[in-house]
């Protein structure tokens, strides 16, 4: 929901290594001594539990009003198809907007929608098509502030926090998961009998007397009527977590971006820039690969949970809503323990170990007729599926520098939301053709096929040399061109030694994914034919603009590559740079 954290000793942990998290300090309750990161964590808990109890409220409105598991099914689509939709396009303006603004004006307007939506239901002019809309406006809004937000935690506290806070806040957010309806629920079913008694005692004190159709239209209308102000009550308190949200961050907003020089960039381009870094970090992408493959196994088990519960144990909502206590009792214990456990096993042994957990989780839960190896089985499930996210989570922010970092976690976003929701259209279907069993068995094997792309893909937090901005050096172009005017190709003359050239060309290769990464279309080495000493180093931008974008984006990790090609050139030879603008 970042301006750059303050700079701390921390080096890359890889999986066998240990990341820079101080062994005193490495629980997650740790980050709340931090006065402003307890009170954002406070104020980011009610606003879950909000956004929970409006979800809620909402789709027991649409199952009341409508009879229809398909509109009661479409309100998570209005909630999560835009995270699905939004995700990138508010990383980039999170990166290169006022954040504050931003998030302030997204909070106002959901505060707005749903106050419309308490309206329209006490007036009683919401139907199903009122509520599916304003929900989705909602959502489109959540959507929106989600980037902000995380760069927002990320910069509180130092670098070497990050996968505190993370942990913390996701702690929340799995207690507000089954808080909120919890709560939501209560508080409706409280409501809706003493509104309803209310119109019975109306409707006795009047001793109306009418046909059957008559009466039962007027029960009908007791209950639309007890159900509105249920629902409009769940959705007024809902409001207030927002407003906590909002003014927390009016209070202590995040930093602004540095001061910069160069136009801010455009949505699409900024857009294009993000999937590019991804693309071309292999840190990164190597962590939205794992963060899919996980999600689309796991997905499995969170989609085939009602049939679960329906067909192997027999219960009904109540074994439903303990299924899913499990899950998230399981998720905040984790939350009290990852920090330790990351310490001591490092990033890709706890992501084994979760992936062994929650495919043994999935393996009894597909075969026990029995309901308590269930309930243990989806809390430890539960407590994998945080220590293996919230580590993808940790791992993915971490090695994105400040420029580009919304956007990293927004692509995160993307990564689990979409893979979770192909993966569970996918296991429905296989259980619809096959079975349960089959369809949780099968998504146990994919799951511990998942375990292959270790090595492909590494798992490691970047270090500081890797995300942090190098200064920016003048450029000297005599006819600077037009911002918009290109492509641009820019040329790096080397005349190396002859006894460096096999040293010198893995050096430079070493260069090819940075330019790329930070802009470039097309990179290539070229040695000239008459000169075998002279080199060419060529790249090709978008416009004049991307390129001066594209320097500004160097890290310290791409300026020390540039210094070492420095040892393998010719005694009193410098690097040459060229620039030519592209004329048809």
């Amino acid at each position: 929901m970042n301006a750059d954290p303050p700079r701390t000793s921390s080096t890359a942990a890889d999986g066998a290594g240990t990341p820079s998290v101080s062994a005193n300090d490495d629980t997650p309750w740790s980050a709340l001594r931090h006065p402003v990161f307890r009170l954002l964590w406070l104020a980011s808990g009610a606003y879950f539990i909000a956004n929970a109890m409006h979800l809620t409220a909402v789709a027991w409105l649409t199952v009341e009003r409508t009879s229809s598991s398909f509109l009661a099914a479409l309100v998570q689509t209005a909630v999560f198809l835009p995270m699905f939709v939004l995700s990138l396009p508010a990383g980039v303006l999170a990166d290169t907007t006022d954040r504050r603004r931003l998030m302030l004006l997204a909070l106002s307007v959901q505060a707005l929608a749903v106050a419309v939506l308490v309206g329209l239901l006490l007036t009683g002019w919401a139907g199903s098509t009122s509520l599916l809309l304003l929900t989705f406006v909602a959502g489109c809004c959540t959507a929106l502030i989600t980037p902000a937000w995380n760069s927002m935690v990320g910069e509180i506290l130092p670098r070497d926090r990050l996968p505190q806070a993370i942990v913390t806040m996701s702690a929340a957010y799995n207690a507000a998961r089954a808080l909120g309806p919890m709560l939501a629920g209560l508080m409706y079913a409280a409501l809706h009998r003493w509104v309803l008694a209310g119109h019975r005692d109306a409707a006795d004190a009047l001793d109306v007397q009418g046909s059957p159709e008559q009466a039962l239209a007027q029960v009908m209308a007791g209950e639309l009527r007890a159900g509105a102000w249920a629902g409009s009550a769940v959705l007024a308190l809902s409001i207030a977590g927002v407003i906590a949200l909002a003014w927390t961050i009016h209070r202590n907003p995040p930093r602004p971006h540095p001061a910069r020089r160069l136009p801010a960039e455009r949505l699409w381009s900024g857009t294009l820039a993000g999937m590019r870094y991804a693309w071309h970090s292999h840190t990164v992408f190597s962590q939205l690969v794992r963060t899919g493959a996980y999600g689309a196994a796991g997905s499995a088990l969170w989609a085939l949970l009602p049939a679960i519960g329906a067909q192997r144990l027999g219960s009904g909502a109540s074994g439903y809503g303990l299924m899913m206590g499990c899950l998230g009792g399981g998720a905040v214990v984790m939350s009290l323990l990852i920090g330790r456990l990351r310490s001591g096993l490092g990033l890709e042994r706890l992501v084994v170990a979760g992936v062994l957990t929650f495919s043994l989780a999935m393996v009894v839960s597909a075969l026990s007729p029995v309901a308590w190896p269930v309930y243990w089985a989806l809390a430890a499930s539960g407590a994998a599926w945080m220590a293996v996210m919230s580590t993808f989570n940790t791992a993915t922010q971490t090695s994105a520098p400040p420029w580009v970092r919304s956007r990293a976690a927004a692509l995160h976003v993307l990564s689990a939301l979409g893979s979770f929701a192909l993966g569970s259209a996918l296991w429905g279907a296989v259980a619809g053709l096959t079975s349960l069993t089959v369809a949780l068995l099968a998504a146990t094997v994919a799951m511990l096929a998942g375990l292959l792309l270790a090595k492909p893909f590494p798992l490691r937090m970047g270090s500081d040399l890797e995300v942090t901005p190098a200064p920016l050096e003048h450029l000297l172009v005599a006819n600077e061109p037009n911002p918009e005017a290109g492509p641009v190709a820019v040329e790096l003359i080397y005349r190396v030694r002859p006894d460096a050239v096999e040293a010198f060309t893995a050096d430079v290769t070493r260069l090819k994914a940075p330019r790329q990464r930070d802009g470039a279309l097309f990179w290539r080495l070229y040695r000239d034919l008459e000169d075998r000493q002279r080199f060419v180093e060529r790249f090709i931008v978008q416009s004049w603009v991307d390129y001066l974008h594209q320097r500004s984006r160097q890290t310290l990790a791409d300026r020390g590559l540039e210094a070492s090609l420095r040892a393998h050139l010719s005694e009193g030879s410098a690097i040459e740079t060229r620039h030519y603008l592209a004329e048809r």
